[in-house]
């Protein structure tokens, strides 16, 4: 069980406060905004024009314009925000798997921690969701900054165990709050790709903006054992014993093509996707995410 003191790193926190974590999707914000949204929503405040693309809504255009340029464009609006933001975090026993001084649940809940620093700061709504094959903790959207004691409280409860039913969890996400927001999934994502997917897919339908922490320990992604090993399931009573080196091009190869399926599942759901390692600095691993959510461009 990880320990609460440590969950959030002051150095780490620091480098990466100036930083803010920002939706690709507009979201609907329930209390005043103490920041400005830098995407585009219904609001009366007027922002610039677009040109019109095939598929904008015609109730967008700008049809003084076109009587005055015979041309199109689509009228833009800034909003007012806050942005909603709910952390999925995988408690499952293949969580419990270390290759280095963290383990991938104690990295998850870390990056969980830090992020929810982040929003807390600059008063957006957290909330937290734990869970294996069933939800194991559930804390509450809230904005106050001290709601992070409560966050890391959850994290830091937790031991990782059972096997993980994603499916399930993310339909009961969906279902549990019809507000649109964001959703941060951590998890090394050992499970059944379709219902994954499918449930990634359910969540965009609702109009979540939607991002994969996929956390990994080196020794799972350069599989470097030597001599005679003996693996055991941390999900199942399998074991394997084995010469590791007679199975390492096998091993790769079938881990790229599932990482491959991953990202391949991501991007076809319009799922923000980030693989990171347990031995991988986690400020400058958050800050490279947020960095490149930054400059990403919503699409039109």
């Amino acid at each position: 069980m990880p320990d609460a003191k440590v969950l959030l790193e002051p150095a780490a926190i620091k480098r990466i406060s100036r930083l803010e974590l920002r939706a690709r999707h507009i979201v609907d914000g329930y209390l005043s905004g103490m920041h400005r949204s830098p995407y585009f929503g219904q609001s009366v405040e007027f922002r610039q024009h677009r040109e019109y693309v095939p598929g904008d809504d015609l109730r967008n255009v700008d049809w003084k314009v076109w009587a005055k340029q015979d041309r199109h464009y689509i009228k833009q609006y800034e909003e007012d925000a806050n942005l909603r933001c709910t952390l999925l975090v995988d408690v499952s026993a293949s969580m419990n798997y270390a290759s280095g001084p963290l383990s991938k649940y104690e990295y998850a809940a870390s990056a969980a921690a830090a992020i929810a620093y982040l929003l807390l700061k600059q008063q957006d709504a957290v909330a937290c969701v734990t869970f294996a094959d069933a939800i194991r903790a559930r804390v509450q959207s809230r904005t106050r900054h001290s709601h992070l004691d409560a966050v890391v409280r959850a994290l830091a409860e937790q031991s990782p165990a059972e096997k993980t039913s994603l499916f399930e969890i993310l339909r009961d996400v969906a279902e549990h709050d019809p507000r649109r927001g964001m959703i941060v999934l951590l998890s090394d994502l050992f499970v059944e790709r379709e219902g994954l997917f499918k449930g990634l897919k359910l969540l965009r339908q609702r109009g979540h903006d939607l991002l994969v922490l996929h956390v990994l320990a080196d020794d799972e992604l350069d599989f470097t054992f030597t001599g005679p090993t003996r693996f055991e399931g941390l999900e199942t009573a399998d074991f394997l014993n084995c010469n590791p080196r007679a199975l390492r091009e096998g091993y790769l190869e079938a881990l790229h093509q599932y990482l491959a399926e991953i990202r391949r599942g991501c991007a076809q759901n319009a799922v923000d996707y980030r693989q990171v390692r347990t031995s991988e600095p986690l400020d400058a691993a958050l800050a490279a995410l947020l960095a490149s959510r930054a400059n990403r461009r919503r699409p039109a």
